[in-house]
């Protein structure tokens, strides 16, 4: 891995690669300000309704410049955004080759939460999925109709603007990559059950896992504040989303992790029990 080292010169060489790693966390995903007036809601509510309203105002606007470029392989992107491109494609192509694996995916249904550009919807529809996905963020899922109109499908995919908790419907197959993220832990445990209720055969969920070393390099990185600090990232152990799924009728049946420079993703496939 990156972080292996010898001698002196590479424990230098790992503090620094594990500095840079907190730094571009905090620049990336760090808390912003913001002021949310005072209501009778829980703090939790008032947390979760302020991150839904930054995450949008993100990644409608500066946020999608960003993310559209490190989700295109023709993008102009720095280093860090490269190593992020490569991490996230190794976990599309993870999901891919389960898929294709069991080869059971033409015409089922899958709702995609949290499509981004189309990423992952475009290569399910391109197998003979009818795929309706969606994204928070209008911007991206313009993007990705934008996309899907220079492919060719059996059946078009559908991209809707939509937050995750305001899904409904039946599905075969539901995906949410790298979008837990931006929901608070205490949340956590009712989406994935809310994702899961769509579900009747299987969940496809990565997140970024809270160990003590990820939670370390968050910590780092919140002490260097800086004006590209844009959305909160959540951290989630493990054992809380597989209890979460575990309660909402479904077993483990694959794993994955993902681990680069930058990027870092834990990929469950849960089918109903």
């Amino acid at each position: 891995g990156s972080f292996k080292c010898q001698g002196a010169s590479g424990g230098i060489a790992r503090s620094l690669d594990m500095l840079t790693a907190a730094l571009y966390l905090c620049a990336a995903f760090a808390p912003t300000a913001l002021r949310a007036p005072a209501s009778r809601v829980s703090t939790s509510s008032l947390r979760m309704s302020d991150d839904k309203v930054v995450v949008k105002e993100y990644f409608n606007n500066e946020g999608f410049d960003r993310w559209s470029r490190i989700y295109s392989d023709d993008g102009e992107v720095n280093k860090v955004q490269l190593d992020i491109r490569d991490g996230h494609q190794q976990t599309v192509d993870k999901i891919l080759k389960w898929i294709d694996d069991d080869a059971d995916l033409s015409g089922k249904t899958v709702c995609d939460a949290g499509c981004g550009v189309g990423s992952l919807a475009l290569p399910l529809a391109q197998r003979g999925a009818k795929v309706e996905a969606s994204d928070i963020s209008e911007a991206m899922v313009n993007e990705a109709s934008r996309r899907a109109a220079m492919g060719s499908f059996k059946t078009m995919p559908k991209f809707t603007p939509s937050d995750l908790s305001a899904l409904s419907g039946k599905y075969d197959t539901v995906t949410c990559v790298d979008v837990m993220i931006h929901y608070p832990t205490e949340e956590m445990a009712g989406m994935v059950k809310h994702l899961a209720s769509l579900a009747d055969r299987r969940l496809i969920i990565s997140f970024a896992p809270k160990t003590w070393y990820y939670d370390l390099l968050k910590k780092v990185g919140e002490l260097f504040p800086g004006p590209s600090k844009t959305t909160r990232a959540y951290l989630h152990p493990e054992e809380d989303v597989v209890t979460a799924l575990r309660e909402a009728g479904f077993e483990l049946r694959r794993t994955e992790m993902t681990g680069t420079n930058f990027y870092f993703s834990r990929l469950l496939e849960a089918v109903r029990s």
